[in-house]
């Protein structure tokens, strides 16, 4: 004998919609600095990296053209950031509409939206966490054979 697994309901109250339209508002302030703030980060980059074969002083290289390896990196940091801002800005633009209109298609895009970010955010989390105990170590490291040849007089 089957049974059907029972739908689960959620209602939002006018209270709760109302939190949920500050919570939109305030997330899609983020999501437009977050916007300006890349824009403004490959702009800089493509600037520092122009001054930088321009202007050049000295005859050093870092193997690659410096211009080109500040454009990269910023260019790197410009496609990390803007996934989670992109995620932001959805969550927003469809959670206002479905307060607005009490679509329940809108809240529920609006709410993975809100997932996709924070997982984001969180894995980008763990990644710089692994990167700084690998910096530590290795520094350490280096330290340590670092003292290792000052003593062999």
């Amino acid at each position: 004998m089957e049974t059907t697994p029972e739908i689960k309901k959620i209602e939002l109250e006018e209270d709760t919609l109302k939190d949920l339209d500050t919570t939109r508002k305030w997330s899609m302030f983020i999501a437009i600095l977050g916007f300006i703030a890349v824009g403004l980060m490959l702009l800089i980059g493509l600037i520092a990296g122009v001054f930088l074969s321009l202007f050049k002083t000295q005859n050093v290289h870092l193997g690659a053209g410096e211009s080109i390896l500040i454009f990269g990196i910023l260019l790197v940091f410009g496609v990390i950031y803007f996934f989670p801002i992109l995620f932001l800005y959805r969550f927003s633009k469809h959670a206002g509409y479905a307060v607005k209109t009490l679509d329940k298609e809108q809240m529920r895009k609006a709410f993975r939206y809100l997932r996709k970010y924070y997982v984001f955010i969180g894995i980008l989390t763990i990644v710089v966490l692994v990167i700084y105990v690998i910096a530590l170590i290795a520094s350490g490291a280096s330290l340590a054979l670092l003292k290792d040849l000052g003593t062999g007089i």
